[in-house]
């Protein structure tokens, strides 16, 4: 039987406790347990989404597929996964790179991504924080990846963006309005505080176009995939500065 998977906590405080771990089920699961280590790596039972977190699973693998492609994974590289739901792109990116570092408010879904891989090869290679992305201090990450929930969208792309040190990009489905703000010129409509910040910083590329279809639920909104690479050297202005020029 394979150790004990440990779930790091966002709060110092319980990280001692660990109380979303494989082993704190009750007995009376020990057989589903077993079962769930025979399936195949990536098998998952169908969990509910909670929409009042902005979760819609990601459920058409070809998508999961061109996403990870787009990351340009190396097998040496380190992967930040934001909101690995119940780990449908997780496990292509623990084949493809040598860890991944999963970060998961719900914890339905810790659980959910824990039993993908208990038992597997890639079991040892996948560490799960438990809590709030926006709140939680980030590792050391080559590249980034992540299907963001709304809510979020903004902090998070501000966070990266004067995260240290450097990665090398991110790889990020955002709701389609949001991404092409990203993107946005001077005198269009869209063009905003969050496009003259991130294209100060950044290198934004819109990389695909993805149906309301291809998630579980369907969301109200198409989405879109960004590529952002942090510019190297960063522009020589005081962000803070600058940002309260432009608010």
């Amino acid at each position: 039987m394979p150790k004990n998977k440990r779930i790091r906590r966002s709060d110092p405080t319980a990280a001692s406790s660990a109380p979303y771990s494989l082993s704190d089920k009750s007995s009376s699961n020990n057989n589903d347990a077993s079962s769930s280590r025979n399936k195949p790596e990536g098998a998952s039972n169908l969990v509910a989404p909670n929409t009042s977190l902005g979760q819609h699973f990601l459920k058409n693998p070809a998508v999961v597929t061109a996403i990870v492609a787009k990351a340009g994974l190396k097998s040496t590289d380190t992967v930040l996964e934001i909101g690995p739901g119940t780990g449908n792109m997780t496990i292509p990116l623990l084949q493809q790179s040598k860890n991944v570092v999963a970060i998961e408010y719900d914890t339905r879904m810790v659980r959910e991504v824990l039993k993908r891989v208990e038992g597997t090869s890639s079991e040892r290679k996948l560490k799960v924080i438990q809590g709030d992305a926006i709140k939680t201090r980030f590792p050391f990450f080559d590249v980034c990846v992540a299907n963001v929930p709304y809510q979020i969208s903004s902090a998070l792309v501000f966070k990266l963006l004067s995260h240290r040190p450097m990665f090398r990009c991110a790889v990020m489905m955002f709701q389609e309005e949001f991404a092409l703000r990203l993107t946005a010129r001077p005198g269009e409509a869209l063009y905003c505080r969050l496009s003259v910040n991130c294209q100060l910083l950044a290198k934004v590329d819109q990389l695909m176009k993805v149906g309301r279809n291809n998630f579980r639920p369907p969301p109200k909104v198409e989405s879109r995939v960004v590529r952002i690479e942090l510019r190297n050297p960063p522009p020589p202005v005081n962000f803070t500065e600058w940002d309260g020029m432009v608010s």
